[in-house]
Formats: structure tokens, sequence, C-alpha cells
């Protein structure tokens, strides 16, 4: 890869291939189990500037090859679900595709972050096939439920306003909402589990 428009040719076709397999997965699901697993899906490849401040901050020369090698999240995917339980479902139907390699897992919902963040995080590489060879390109894909992805929505939005640096009584208020959630994730889940148990009894 040479040029900004190469690379971005090449994360956009990454990204592309990987929403059609998770339609395909999420369908197949709804014929199988008449339930979707999914909610909805953000992608997005970020933006060159965003790319070289990455690298500046972590001590790297901004150079095509240094966003390829060292960059994880060029491309980005986020698989928003309902339930706890989906997300560790999704995590390994995407990990048991035979083109799909898993280059690091880290789990958020099991270990959250000291400010309270919790998501499911995958880095993997997918080739990507053009008219005179293959390209394996990496793509971060981030799963979580609706009400985390509520909490990381706005905790990202306070500190962007206060340039990482929010008043202590802010991020403690935080963490403590990112606790709430937790516990809402939790009880909504025992709830569907409960629901679920009813209706196959109903069945029998």
């Amino acid at each position: 890869m040479h040029t900004w428009e190469e690379v971005n040719l090449l994360y956009n076709a990454a990204l592309k291939q990987i929403q059609t397999k998770i339609e395909i997965l999420n369908e197949e699901f709804q014929e199988v189990h008449r339930y979707n697993p999914i909610e909805h899906v953000k992608a997005r490849v970020k933006g060159p500037e965003s790319i070289v401040k990455k690298l500046k901050r972590n001590g790297y020369e901004s150079t095509i090859e240094n966003m390829v090698r060292y960059v994880n999240d060029i491309a980005g995917i986020r698989i928003i679900c309902s339930f706890t339980s989906d997300i560790y479902r999704i995590a390994e139907m995407i990990s048991s595709q035979k083109d799909i390699q898993v280059l690091t897992i880290k789990d958020y919902i099991m270990n959250p972050k000291d400010s309270g963040y919790r998501s499911y995080h995958m880095i993997v590489s997918l080739p990507v096939y053009l008219s005179d060879r293959i390209v394996n390109v990496k793509v971060e894909i981030q799963i979580r439920t609706v009400a985390m992805d509520f909490w990381a929505s706005l905790e990202h939005k306070i500190q962007y306003k206060f340039e990482g640096k929010a008043p202590v009584h802010i991020n403690t208020e935080l963490y403590e909402c990112a606790k709430m959630v937790a516990d809402l994730d939790a009880r909504m889940l025992s709830l569907n589990d409960e629901i679920q148990a009813i209706e196959n009894t109903d069945a029998k």
C-alpha cells in the first residue's frame, strides 16, 4: 500500500466483507432460532488526521507503512446487541469463520477499564481479493449491548469536551453509571432467560 487512497479502498473493502458476514449470520440465526441477536451495526474507516495523531502519540513517524503496521483500528465495526450473552455468541460465530484470523481479544466485560468502560474487542485479519493480489487487512470489532453503547457514547462526548481531563466528580459519577448499566444488563438478561424458559414450557 503506497497511498492513502489505496489504504482507504482496502479497509472499506474489508468492512464491506465483515458487514456482509454479520448480516448473513444474523439472518441465519433468525431463521433457525427465531431470534435476532444483533440490534444494529456501525462501521467506519478512521480519517487520516486521526491516524496521524495516534501514530505521533505512540512515537511513530507518519507514513503509510506505519499506519498499516501499528494502527489496528483504521477499519472499525461496532456490533450492538440486546444481551450480554449475545456478545459472546456473536464473537464465537465470527471467530469460527475460516477466512477470519483472530489476532487479539480484549474482554472489557469480564475486566472493565478503570473508567467503568465495558465492551468486547477483537482485532481480526481477513483477505481482500484485488485484481492482481490478495491483501490481508486488519479490522477492529467492538461488540457491546445497547446499554453499554449508550454509556460509552456519553463518556466519549464528556471526555472529548474536557480533552480527557474531566473533573473528578464527573468521572466518579460516570463510573457509578457504568455499574448501573452492568446491573441493568444482568437484570434484563435474567428476565429474558425467564421469558424463554416459559415459552419453551408452553411449546411442549
